[in-house]
């Protein structure tokens, strides 16, 4: 009868057992925590670039409105990764840091962030937005990185920007201009190196804002000047035409003196 009963695990398996599963519960957990861990530290720090540039006594205060296309650039150097250029054909990434923004949007935000607070403009707006424009900025930036001269010096940030000016109603460039701007980074540490890009950035942006408006201005003087000038020769050319007018009628050049004989008609009697 006692071989029908049902059997129980002895208290020292059962403890075995317990024991068993609970270390296993456990390396679970370490593990999950040591990846947590690594994940924490090599979490890359974003970086985000925001200069206020003052607008420049200097600059040209202008009525006309300007169009901000869409900034051009290669794929490799418009990355949220931040480059560096360890020689000079080999380009590389920093490890542990990023940008919050392309470069390419920090440039175009920095410009149009500049522009409309310098209060030098009568209105700038984005390529796009249906503000009726009368030049168009179009950028291409080329470069955007760290440079390094000799191994374990401080690097050199590099910012390279295209420039075109373009009348929007002649399809036509007004000017085109490449800026360079170059600031050393005080160590080669990243804070560092992010603080001398901030450098790099502001100093182009105001260099583009101030030849936007020069050049604008006076490409839009030079125009009033022409509309101007050929008023008198659309005029002259007016009158000219109405000198020959006369000059069919009266058989001479308007302006001549001509003496003219009158002759009289005899008299008739009208029934």
């Amino acid at each position: 009868m006692n071989s029908h009963m049902p059997t129980f695990p002895s208290r020292s398996r059962w403890l075995r057992w317990a024991r068993a599963s609970l270390m296993i519960v456990v390396c679970i957990l370490l593990s999950a925590c040591s990846v947590l861990g690594n994940n924490t530290r090599d979490r890359a720090t974003v970086y985000d670039l925001d200069p206020r540039v003052q607008a420049d006594p200097a600059w040209s205060k202008v009525d006309w409105q300007l169009s901000l296309a869409k900034v051009n650039a290669t794929r490799v150097g418009d990355s949220l990764r931040i480059a560096v250029r360890p020689a000079a054909n080999e380009l590389q990434i920093y490890k542990g840091a990023s940008w919050a923004r392309i470069p390419t949007d920090m440039l175009e935000g920095a410009i149009l962030r500049t522009l409309e607070d310098s209060g030098r403009i009568g209105a700038v707006a984005r390529q796009g937005s249906g503000m009726s424009a009368k030049y168009r900025l179009m950028l291409e930036l080329r470069r955007f990185e760290s440079d390094y001269a000799a191994p374990g010096m401080p690097p050199t940030v590099v910012i390279e920007v295209n420039a075109k000016l373009l009348h929007i109603a002649s399809q036509s460039v007004v000017d085109s201009r490449t800026f360079l701007q170059q600031a050393p980074a005080a160590t080669t540490s990243i804070e560092d190196v992010v603080q001398a890009f901030d450098q790099a950035l502001h100093a182009v942006t105001g260099e583009i804002v101030g030849w936007v408006l020069a050049t604008g201005q006076s490409s839009r003087l030079a125009q009033s000047s022409n509309a101007r000038t050929s008023i008198p020769a659309r005029v002259s050319a007016s009158c000219f035409c109405v000198s020959s007018t006369m000059s069919g009628f009266s058989g001479t050049s308007y302006g001549e003196s001509m003496p003219v004989k009158l002759r009289s008609s005899p008299a008739r009697a009208f029934a």
